[in-house]
């Protein structure tokens, strides 16, 4: 029932856009396999092999440090309204943070969020098309507010002392790309 690509096709482009929450996916060459529901209207299009979203301060950087270690990424779209339908994207990604040369071509991408940590910039080389018939449906009410009303309540300074205590190296040990004290400005 799946379908591979090598590329978006203009269907699951249409498609990505109308949904309101994504799954990443990564993993280090050896430990814990990561996987971290994203909304917030934080994932773009770039191209049929290009794709990027904003990763807001979280509980942990996984994403960060695996990505570091080998680029290795999956995103999953599902169907939870409508018709279904799940689309996976496979690829390799690298982290942008505010003091890389392209931040400013890809932060106006983007709402600009208190507590925004970086940009994953993602290189697609295999998309797939499944049925997901197995997705339970649920009705979309809204979007939570509570992280970003969270590190606007904490400012910049708390946003910087979250990081060091918890965005600056994974649950198994491996360094999360670096983020200066101007990330958090």
């Amino acid at each position: 029932m799946a379908t591979f690509y090598d590329a978006l096709t203009d269907s699951q482009q249409a498609w990505i856009v109308q949904q309101k929450i994504y799954f990443v996916a990564s993993a280090p060459d050896a430990g814990r396999v990561n996987l971290s529901p994203k909304g917030m209207d934080s994932f773009t299009i770039l191209g049929p092999n290009r794709v990027a979203y904003l990763d807001l301060t979280g509980s942990a950087n996984e994403t960060s440090a695996h990505l570091r270690q080998n680029g290795r990424i999956t995103v999953m779209f599902c169907a939870f309204e409508g018709g279904p339908r799940i689309v996976r994207l496979f690829g390799q990604g690298r982290v942008v943070t505010r003091h890389d040369t392209d931040w400013p071509q890809f932060a106006p991408l983007f709402p600009d969020f208190p507590g925004t940590r970086q940009i994953i910039v993602i290189n697609v080389d295999k998309t797939q098309d499944s049925c997901g018939m197995t997705v339970p449906l649920y009705r979309f009410e809204a979007q939570r507010n509570q992280l970003v009303d969270h590190w606007d309540k904490l400012g910049p300074d708390g946003v910087k002392d979250y990081w060091t205590k918890k965005n600056t190296v994974s649950m198994d040990g491996l360094e999360a790309v670096p983020l200066t004290d101007s990330d958090a400005d």
